[in-house]
Formats: C-alpha cells, sequence, structure tokens
C-alpha cells in the first residue's frame, strides 16, 4: 500500500522497517510475504537507497534497476505493506512484542493527484544542488527525485516551499497536485518488533586534507564516480574530466581514502577493491587505451570475488601500484594530477601524473548521526551491535561493511528476528 495523505493518528503492524534501502525494502517484502502486515519507512522522497544510485551491481556488471525494480513491483502489488517517505523515528516506548514508536512525517508538498506530467518543474525558476547526483548537476525546487522513484510522485525543496516564485508550479499543475501550505504531520506506529536498515554515507572526503578533494576539481570520489557512468546521471553516462568535460586517457584509482586510517576510518569497508576495479571497467569501456592506475595497501577479493581481480590483472593497461597515495597535487599548466606514493614493492617514491582521481571512500553507517533507539548497543565505529531482548534489530551496513547480497541476506534475517521479537520475551 503505497502512502497517501493525510496520514492517520495511529497505525498498527507486527514490524516496522526503518530504512528504504536494499536491506529495508529486502526485510519490508520478507515479512509481508511471510502474511505480517509491515510498515517500510524513509526519511528521503523515495525509496532504493545507495543501490539505486549505482550504476552496476558487482560482479555480474549489469544495472540494479532490474532487481529494484522487481523489489518496487512486489512492494507496490502487496497490501500488508505501508509505504511511508519522509519520515522517521522521533521516540520509542514499551517492550518487545508491545512497541509503541513515534514518527514524523515532512511535508512533501506534493499530493497523491501528481502524474507526474513534468508541467510544474518546466515553469519552476528555482535550481539547487541534485543531492542524488552528489551535487554535480542541478534540478528545479519541485522535481522527481529520480527515474524509478517510488512513490512516484514529485517533491518540493522545503527550502523553498514558502518562496514566491513557486506559484508558477502550482499554476501550472492542472491536477491540484501541488499544496505548499503542507504541514508536519506525527502519529504512533503500534509494533512487535524494529528492523533498523538506515544504511550508510560515504566519508567525508573533504577531511583528507592530502588528497585535493573539493580542491581539485578533477578529484572525484567513487560514489560519485558511479553517477558519471549512469546513463541517467549529470553526463548521461559519459566519463568526462569535471573540469573541461575532456575525455579521459588516464584515471588513477586511490585505495582507502581515509580507511585504515587512525586519523580517519581505522576498519576496511571491504568492498572498495573490487568496487574500484568495477569502475575501472566502465572506464575500459568507454575508453580502451586509457591507463588506469590502482593504488592500494593489499587487495582484498574475497571468494568468488577472486575470479574479478585475475581477470583484471589480465589487463595490460590496468596498473597495479602497491603503495598507499601518500600526497595529491594538481599540475597548473593542464590541470592534470600528480598522485605521490612509495612502491612498497620496489622500495621507491614514485609520482604519477593522471587526468582524473578516484577516491575510494569508505562507509560511514548513518546510526553514527542518527542512533537508533531502545539504548541499542554501537561499537566503536557507530555499527548496531545486534542483541537479543530489546525488539530491535540492525541490517545490513547499519551492522557491518557489505555489498548488496549481503545486506539482503542479512536483512532476511533480520526481518524473521522481528517477527519473532514479542515470543522472545
Amino acid at each position: 500500500m503505497a502512502e497517501s495523505t493525510p496520514v492517520p493518528s495511529r497505525i498498527e503492524a507486527d514490524t516496522l522497517v526503518v530504512g528504504g534501502g536494499i536491506a529495508g525494502m529486502t526485510a519490508a517484502i520478507e515479512t509481508a510475504e511471510a502474511g505480517r502486515k509491515v510498515i517500510l519507512i524513509e526519511k528521503m522522497p523515495s525509496l532504493g537507497g545507495r543501490v539505486l544510485s549505482s550504476f552496476q551491481y558487482f560482479p555480474k556488471l549489469c544495472p540494479p534497476t532490474c532487481g529494484i525494480e522487481i523489489n518496487l513491483k512486489r512492494i507496490r502489488l502487496n497490501p500488508l505493506i505501508r509505504v511511508m517517505t519522509l519520515t522517521e523515528v522521533t521516540g520509542v516506548s514499551g517492550n518487545p512484542g508491545e512497541l509503541e514508536v513515534q514518527l514524523t512525517v515532512k511535508p512533501r508538498f506534493v499530493n497523491e493527484k501528481c502524474t507526474c506530467c513534468g508541467e510544474c518543474e518546466k515553469v519552476c525558476e528555482i535550481e539547487r544542488d541534485d543531492e542524488f547526483n552528489y551535487g554535480m548537476c542541478k534540478t528545479k525546487a519541485i522535481y522527481l527525485p529520480h527515474l524509478m522513484a517510488y512513490p512516484p510522485r514529485y517533491v518540493v525543496d522545503p527550502a523553498f516551499a514558502k518562496d514566491d516564485r513557486m506559484k508558477k508550479c502550482v499554476d501550472a499543475c492542472t491536477y491540484g497536485a501541488i499544496d505548499l501550505n503542507m504541514a508536519e504531520q506525527t502519529l504512533t506506529a503500534k509494533v512487535k518488533g524494529i528492523v533498523w536498515a538506515t544504511g550508510w554515507k560515504p566519508y567525508d572526503a573533504t577531511k583528507i586534507d592530502n588528497l585535493g578533494f573539493g580542491r581539485y576539481k578533477n578529484v572525484l570520489t567513487n560514489v560519485m564516480m558511479e553517477r558519471l557512468a549512469a546513463p541517467n546521471g549529470p553526463t548521461q553516462g559519459k566519463i568526462m574530466r569535471p573540469s573541461d568535460g575532456h575525455e579521459v586517457k588516464s584515471v588513477g584509482f586511490v585505495q582507502c581514502a581515509g580507511s585504515r586510517d587512525e586519523n580517519h576510518l581505522p576498519y576496511c569497508s571491504a568492498i572498495c577493491c573490487m568496487a574500484s576495479m568495477k569502475q575501472a571497467t566502465y572506464i575500459r569501456t568507454q575508453y580502451p587505451e586509457a591507463d588506469i592506475y590502482m593504488f592500494y595497501i593489499d587487495v582484498r577479493s574475497p571468494g568468488r570475488l577472486e575470479d574479478f581481480y585475475q581477470k583484471m590483472q589480465k589487463d595490460a593497461k590496468f596498473h597495479l601500484h602497491r603503495g598507499k597515495v601518500a600526497k595529491i597535487t594538481e599540475n597548473p599548466t593542464n590541470g592534470n594530477l600528480i598522485l605521490e606514493a612509495e612502491d612498497t614493492l620496489k622500495g621507491v617514491i614514485t609520482k604519477t601524473e593522471v587526468e582524473m582521481a578516484v577516491l575510494a571512500t569508505g562507509m560511514v553507517p548513518n546510526a553514527v548521526d542518527s542512533p537508533p533507539p531502545l539504548d541499542t548497543s554501537l561499537d566503536e565505529f557507530g555499527f548496531i551491535v545486534n542483541e537479543p531482548g530489546r525488539g530491535l534489530f540492525g541490517a545490513g551496513v547499519a551492522v557491518c561493511p557489505t555489498d548488496v547480497s549481503g545486506s539482503v541476506q542479512d536483512a532476511t534475517g533480520a526481518a524473521l528476528k522481528a517477527l519473532t521479537a514479542g515470543a522472545r520475551r
């Protein structure tokens, strides 16, 4: 059951799932297909999370839209699932099996009459940074989050809801779907258990002063590279240098950008090595002759991923450089980047000039900034430590760094645990 307005003041379900990414969607679907009612909430305007902003899954190298589309269909057709976006938990009371959760629903300023015709967007005079594309392009102040947005409905940036210029958008909508007077709503959800699947955010690369992100235009992060390669990204899938829009002939992938570093993230995010190799295939597909350099401490390619690693080693223009990049500077004459690193195999200091650098930043659990309720334990890095008897179960990257398949498996288990929360008392 898709979200609708107004929201009732009190709702009930067996399970509340917090977070609408791949783990949260999985937990909600598994719960509903077991015949139990579930509420799926997401603080953003649409479901999908980080996975949907990726260009390709790993290691199959297929677009995530296929898997997400199947999940959205299962959600849309299942009456036991209530989806609520722009919604956050503001309080929890009670015991496992009898939990009362206070939810706050922020206004969307667009109601269920929206047909996504886009007429409002055409006349909108206000632009804003597009967070889905990590600020690499703009959207209008009234926008569709992305092509697979669910619910399929426009949303107004709340920073501009009271701007007089938005009246043009209201006038352009012949369906009466835009309501700039929508207000925040609160309600109580009575549930037996909670799955906390709030996911992750990329480590803030501006904190890594020596690598030049934010100072040099041609230094990107790994999540930005995913959007550059995506057909619905800021460049319609064409990988180009941000500084001048030129094609790239050389790219450096900088591993452990802030990770395994006591000054930033002490832990390994587990997926970065293989994600960079995946992104190297994006470069190779568009630029068959480009030189690709990957600077690493050690390559971590567990299990079935070793085959992909060995395949990449056969690429004569894919250069593995064992040694962490210590510094990135810019060549002022051409905007190229100079990557300084120690080659730990040869015992020498190297300087490699490339046209673009991609920082493999680590995964930071969102629970660091928005910790779960019920005195849920977090480890020293902010990941949830699942403990029996609390009625709340972490899932996916909220528990530990993992890939898509790992998140799906973990979320399935969390859904089952939440369903039996009351029986564990």
